[in-house]
This record gives structure tokens, sequence and C-alpha cells, in this order.
């Protein structure tokens, strides 16, 4: 797929970045928190808990830290009331860029977007301005010693997956965003708890940069990662292996 290798690099760049470890923890805290506050308190009740559940226990998170930010989300102790907002527009050299996030403050959020997009050469553009550029899956992946590249293939399928890809780095299982949970359920019975499973945004046409304008590009995404509000930040862009190794070394 294209800009498949780019979001690879990108995604190994944010999480060599985010050794910040309380800002990531505090962004799972806020999924955890919300996912819980929009159905049942229980993960095995809640897919959207349960996908925090895993994201938080993938970085290390604790059980407790865990569970105080489900409980957070009870009656019992009320916190921030946060709503999920989608932002669009252009980076530089016209890279489509979404980014997702988690606020109690639309306005500030907004404003900080706004002024992130404007400082490194782009422009937020309206809700959907750029989002017909993107495909929404489900996306669930696990490494590549738990099966061989045919029997994930034929799990997924069974599962009702759209495709599996194998590779050296694991297996990538896409479906469509309302089977993401059933065929994550389906694979876990038979596989474990995968590493992620989560929606993504994938490019169905992308941009091609060369070493300078990839790095004012990157430069944009690592203010929008900063944000404390971003959850998740998606782009068309692709940049060839050796430069991007150059630019994050």
């Amino acid at each position: 797929m294209a800009g498949h290798s780019q979001f690879k690099n990108i995604m190994h760049r944010k999480g060599a970045q985010d050794a910040k470890r309380a800002k990531v923890f505090a962004k799972l805290i806020r999924e955890i928190t919300v996912a819980a506050r929009g159905g049942l308190l229980d993960p095995a009740a809640n897919p959207r808990l349960r996908a925090g559940v895993l994201a938080a226990l993938k970085q290390n998170m604790t059980r407790d830290a865990i569970d105080r930010a489900i409980k957070k989300a009870s009656g019992a102790q009320q916190g921030e009331d946060y709503v999920e907002v989608r932002y669009e527009g252009y980076g530089p050299h016209g890279v489509a860029v979404i980014v997702e996030a988690l606020t109690d403050n639309r306005n500030r959020t907004a404003s900080d977007i706004r002024a992130a997009f404007a400082k490194h050469g782009g422009a937020l553009g309206e809700t959907n301005a750029v989002s017909f550029l993107f495909s929404r899956l489900g996306v669930v992946r696990y490494p590549a010693g738990v099966a061989s590249e045919e029997a994930m293939l034929e799990a997924a399928i069974e599962a009702g997956a759209e495709n599996a890809e194998s590779g050296p780095d694991g297996h990538e299982v896409t479906m469509p965003v309302e089977d993401l949970f059933a065929v994550r359920d389906a694979l876990e019975a038979r596989f474990g708890a995968p590493e992620s499973a989560r929606l993504e945004w994938r490019p169905t046409t992308t941009v091609n940069l060369d070493e300078e304008r990839a790095a004012a590009m990157l430069k944009l995404l690592d203010v929008l990662e900063d944000n404390d509000d971003v959850q998740n930040v998606w782009a068309n862009f692709e940049v060839d292996e050796a430069v991007m190794a150059k630019l994050s070394a």
C-alpha cells in the first residue's frame, strides 16, 4: 500500500521521541478515561477500553495506573470532560494532515493546532478538507514470531479481515472499521493478545518529499505530536528510507 513504509518510519520515530514517558502516559490515560466514560467500565465488555488498556500495557504502564484511569471515569471520581475532535489541513509542500485530539477545551486546542500549521508552512482547513485523500481502516498487529505468513493470512480471512501483510517486523491485518473488534477477538482467541488494535487513516495518494522538504514536514509533526491534547497525527507523504534514517539520527 502506498505510504506504508513511510508510516512505519514515522511510527518508529515517534516511539523513539516518546521516551518522554510522562507525556505518553498522560495521553494513554486520557484515552482510557474517555473510553470508560463512553461505555462499560469492564474492558472485556468495552472494546475501545480494552484497546486502550492493551496500548497502555504495551507501554509498560502499571495495572494500578490503568485502574486509576478507569476509576477516574466513574461517577465516584469525576475528572475533566474530554471530547474527541478531528482537525484537517495541509502541511508544507501540499502534504495532507489529519490530527485526532481529546480535549477539555476546544478553543485552546484549535488555536494551538492552527498556530502550529501556520508557523510551519501549512494551513488548517475545515472538517473533511483532506480526509477524502485517506481510507479509514481497522488495523491489528502481531509480532512476526506468533505465526507463519500463511497461518496469519488464513486466520485473518476466517476472522473477516480484508488483508494481512507479513514481514520481518511482524504481521499487519486490516479490515473495515466496523469489523475491528470482531476480527481482533477472533485473532486473539487463536494467537493471544495483539501488539495493537486500532483505527488508522491510510493515504490513498501520497506526496514524495526530498530531504529538505521532509525536514520541514517533520518539524510540523513534532510540534503537533508534542501537544498534550493530540492523540494521533496522520500524513500522506513518503520519504526515501535513507533520507528518513538521516533525518531521524
